[in-house]
């Protein structure tokens, strides 16, 4: 019997420090969805570096009660799944919103974002930000506009001399 225990303990610790690790995590209701659906929706995650994890409820909140996220445990209620992003925060809930649009079974109950309890919509609206390449063109285009009008100043001067002199 102490064996089962053991392995529930390790279990736990081992969801505890997922949770903590974890820049993002998704936690989700799959009920209604097929085998189909599921596999497709794992290999969506995985491509993009995410575990999803089905894990015992009672397991789930045991972990979340050791990692002060305690306050989820009211969402941990049928079938859950967890995705954890480890190395980017909008992957997980932006690959499970879009999912989600697409099959209506599927549906978010929370989320951890950065180690802060998010709620269904928080989940969304981070789901919706542009990835950190997206982020990063769009500060690349904001840094090279006044080089890019200065060049253009510096041109259209060197032009109407140019005509002046001509």
């Amino acid at each position: 019997m102490s064996a089962v225990i053991e392995q529930k303990k390790q279990l736990v610790q081992e969801i505890s420090d997922k949770l903590q690790a974890s820049k993002s995590v998704v936690f989700v209701d799959y009920r209604g969805l097929d085998v189909a659906e599921v596999t497709e929706l794992r290999k969506q995650l995985r491509e993009a570096g995410i575990e999803f994890k089905v894990y015992k409820n009672t397991m789930m909140r045991r972990a979340t009660e050791a990692t002060n996220f305690g306050d989820l445990n009211d969402k941990l209620v049928g079938p859950t799944a967890v995705a954890f992003g480890v190395e980017d925060v909008v992957a997980p809930a932006k690959i499970i919103n879009e999912f989600a649009k697409k099959h209506e079974d599927l549906e978010i109950k929370a989320g951890i974002i950065e180690g802060t309890i998010a709620s269904v919509e928080e989940v969304k609206a981070l789901a919706e930000l542009p990835s950190r390449e997206g982020l990063l063109s769009m500060l690349l285009s904001v840094l090279q506009a006044p080089i890019r009008n200065l060049a253009l100043a510096a041109k259209a001067v060197a032009d109407q001399k140019e005509e002046q002199g001509a």
